[in-house]
């Protein structure tokens, strides 16, 4: 990887972790709305993680890295989860997708580390 893709990749793969874990907290949050919330509530998560999905792919896009590539497939399954109301899988699905962008994130710290730039 080049220097200019591991800036990049670093960068995109650091804020999607931080998304995901937000995401992973407002997924088992949902869980315990009262069933009166929860309807609107999805909507909002569903509508973060679609957001959340997008930046991915633009990530993927730019840098090429299969962990992005890998994390939006996961994503798409929590979003599929989520409106099916199956909260702890796609909580777990989350984990996945965490540990797909740190992969990409560790992989680019190391070329970086490499150059000298960290």
């Amino acid at each position: 990887m080049d220097l200019k893709t591991a800036v990049k990749s670093y960068q995109f793969a650091e804020r999607a972790k931080s998304e995901l874990i937000i995401c992973s907290q407002l997924t088992i949050a949902l869980a315990g709305f009262p069933d009166h919330e929860k309807a609107g509530a999805k909507r909002m998560l569903i509508m973060v993680l679609e957001s959340v999905r997008a930046e991915l792919e633009f990530a993927f896009r730019d840098t090429e890295r299969a962990e992005f590539r890998k994390a939006i497939g996961l994503l798409s399954e929590v979003i599929s989860q989520v409106e099916s109301d199956q909260y702890g899988s796609a909580s777990l699905k989350l984990s996945e997708s965490v540990s797909a962008v740190t992969t990409a994130a560790q992989g680019a710290w190391q070329v970086l580390s490499d150059n000298g730039l960290v």
